[in-house]
C-alpha cells in the first residue's frame, strides 16, 4: 500500500494550543505534544497531503472558535483547511454562515456536535446551516456514536438520528464522524440507503493496552463489513481524529481492511478529494 499513501487526505483533525483543551489527555496517553508543528510535521512523514481542522469539543458546552480555527489553517500554508463548527443557536448559525461566505474559497465544511449540545440533528435551528450548505455544495459533518465525555448524551448521537434528516434534504451532503462507533451497522445501512450519506473513520483507536490488538481486528471487520454490506467503499473517508488516534493507528487499521487495494485508496483520498473538492 506503500504507493498509495502519497495522497492520503486525513479529514478529520484537532487543533487548538489551549490549555483547557479536553483532548490533552488523549494527546498526552498517545504520547503526542499536540502541537502544529507536530501535526504538520507528522502528516509529512506519513504522506498526508491535506488535513481538514476542526474544533475541539472544550469543556462545557463550547467549541474552540472558528476564526482561530481558520488562523491555524492559515498558518499550516495551506495544508490544514477549516471545517466550521456551528452551536445551535440562531446567531451562530447566522455567524457560522457568514463566516463561510466570507472564506468562501478556504472553508470546506461545516460541523454538528451532536451529543455534545442540546439539540439533534434535525431542530430548526439548524434550517438556515442547511439552506446555505446545500445551495453551496458544501458537507455537514456530524458527530456520531460514542462521545468524549460521560456526560455526553447518545441519544442524540446515535447515527439513526441521521436518517430523517437526510430523508428530509436529499441535496444535504451529511457525513457521520467516528463511523457511528460503536453502531458501525446502522452506518453501514445509512450509508447503503442514502446517495448523500458518507461516514468516516476517525478516533476509532485511543491508548494501547489490554486488548488493544484484538480491538483493532474487531474494528477492521467491522469496518469490512460494513463496506461489504453497502456494495462497495466509495462512502467511507479516512480521518485520525487525531490526537486521539495516531497517524500510525489510523493507517494501520486501513492496511488491515479485508477490501480491494483500490477501495483502500477510494478510503484514503479519492472520496475525500471528491466529497470536499480539495
Amino acid at each position: 500500500m506503500g504507493k498509495l499513501l502519497q495522497k492520503v487526505i486525513d479529514a478529520h483533525v484537532h487543533l487548538s494550543e489551549q490549555e483547557d483543551d479536553p483532548l490533552i489527555r488523549f494527546a498526552r496517553m498517545n504520547g503526542l505534544r499536540y502541537t502544529l508543528e507536530e501535526l504538520l510535521g507528522t502528516m509529512e512523514r506519513y504522506g498526508i497531503g491535506r488535513g481538514l481542522l476542526l474544533s475541539p469539543p472544550l469543556q462545557g458546552a463550547v467549541s474552540l472558535p472558528n476564526d482561530k480555527v481558520i488562523t491555524l489553517c492559515n498558518r499550516s500554508g495551506g495544508i490544514l483547511a477549516p471545517v466550521i463548527t456551528v452551536e445551535p443557536t440562531a446567531k451562530d448559525v447566522k455567524a457560522a454562515v457568514k463566516l463561510a461566505e466570507d472564506s468562501k474559497k478556504e472553508v470546506k465544511a461545516f460541523k454538528v456536535r451532536l451529543g455534545y449540545v442540546k439539540a439533534s440533528a434535525e431542530s430548526p435551528v439548524f434550517n438556515g446551516l442547511y439552506d446555505y450548505a446545500e445551495s453551496e455544495g458544501l458537507p455537514v459533518l456530524f458527530h456520531t456514536g460514542d462521545t468524549a465525555f460521560s456526560t455526553g448524551d447518545l441519544s442524540r448521537s446515535h447515527p439513526l438520528t441521521l436518517d430523517g434528516l437526510a430523508n428530509k434534504r436529499e441535496g444535504l451532503t451529511i457525513i457521520l464522524c467516528h463511523f457511528g462507533n460503536p453502531w458501525f451497522e446502522d452506518v453501514a445501512e445509512l450509508i447503503y440507503k442514502h446517495p448523500n450519506v458518507y461516514a468516516d473513520i476517525s478516533g476509532l483507536i485511543t491508548g494501547s493496552k489490554g486488548y488493544a490488538e484484538k480491538y483493532v481486528e474487531w474494528l477492521a471487520k467491522k469496518i469490512s463489513e460494513a463496506i461489504y454490506f453497502a456494495g462497495g467503499a466509495e462512502k467511507v473517508i479516512f480521518g485520525t481524529d487525531y490526537p486521539v488516534t495516531k497517524h500510525s493507528e489510523a493507517l494501520d487499521l486501513v492496511r488491515r481492511l479485508d477490501v480491494e487495494e483500490f477501495d483502500k485508496e477510494k478510503i484514503l483520498w479519492r472520496n475525500a478529494e471528491r466529497v470536499f473538492r480539495l
